[in-house]
């Protein structure tokens, strides 16, 4: 099979800025190399970010650079804004009454109860489909290894999928509808923060800007939310029995993912134009 010969994007010495976990910070390139992988040569770039110790300086794949431009530059300041609005959010939801009374009754009975219960916060876990588990393992190769994203929006947003699965209760109630409306709120809130891989930041900006996530982005990112939802869950003040009650509602869901895989997964990527 003939390789296929991949030129340099950047250049030694560019400025440039790079994805660094969610965030994007300025760098330098110091060296770059060539690697073979899957028959193909594959760029590598060696960086320094701005300010930062030498102790930092790592080795990242093309698709975490880009450009120092002034567009970039925006989605940088866009990035830092949102995480910190998240940021924001999560410590709003924290009980400062309950902090207090935690540091007043550290010694109690009460206080070792409240420890007991977040240890058991801290276990909750979901079982999901073995088959959704797969998707999830083919999506994250799609994605990181094969340089592909999904083609969005798509037929199936998450909004539809949530109808979908209200539509199949006869009798509507507020449990059901505040179970689907907490799905559809944590998927906005944690999209940009918690459930794009690297690559997938160009396209988000592209596609969602002054939209809902829900109403854009389809059945694999919301799986990749279920990935997230037990460490969610270990941040909230929901008590257990209510945990309890929201660990069968998202098996429930994940169950109805999973009969309706054919219909949600089309397996729908396409190679990233920021690559190209």
């Amino acid at each position: 099979m003939v390789k296929e010969q991949k030129d340099f994007s950047f250049d030694q010495d560019e400025k440039v800025l790079c994805y660094h976990g969610p965030f994007i910070y300025e760098a330098k390139i110091i060296k770059r190399e060539k690697k073979e992988e899957d028959d193909q040569e594959v760029n590598l770039y060696f960086v320094h970010y701005k300010g930062w110790k030498q102790t930092w300086d790592e080795w990242v794949t093309e698709d975490r650079v880009m450009k120092y431009t002034e567009s970039n530059r925006q989605k940088q300041r866009q990035l830092q804004e949102m995480n910190a609005r998240s940021k924001t959010s999560r410590n709003a939801t924290r009980d400062p009454v309950e902090a207090k009374s935690r540091k007043r009754y550290r010694d109690s009975d009460i206080d070792r109860q409240r420890t007991d219960d977040e240890t058991k916060k801290s276990d909750f876990k979901i079982t999901m489909p073995e088959s959704l588990k797969g998707i999830l393992v083919d999506d994250w190769e799609n994605v990181t290894k094969n340089r592909l994203i999904l083609n969005i929006p798509g037929e199936y947003t998450v909004d539809r999928i949530l109808d979908d699965y209200e539509s199949q209760y006869p009798i509507k109630d507020d449990i059901l509808d505040e179970f689907i409306q907490g799905i559809r709120l944590y998927f906005n809130k944690t999209l940009s923060t918690l459930l794009l891989y690297r690559n997938e930041y160009q396209q988000y900006f592209e596609v969602c800007t002054g939209k809902d996530p829900s109403s854009v982005y389809g059945s694999e990112h919301l799986l990749r939310l279920f990935v997230e939802i037990p460490n969610l869950m270990g941040q909230s003040s929901f008590d257990l029995e209510t945990q309890n009650d929201l660990k069968n509602r998202f098996e429930e869901f994940l169950t109805f993912m999973h009969e309706h895989e054919k219909d949600y997964f089309l397996n729908d990527y396409q190679s990233n134009s920021s690559e190209q």
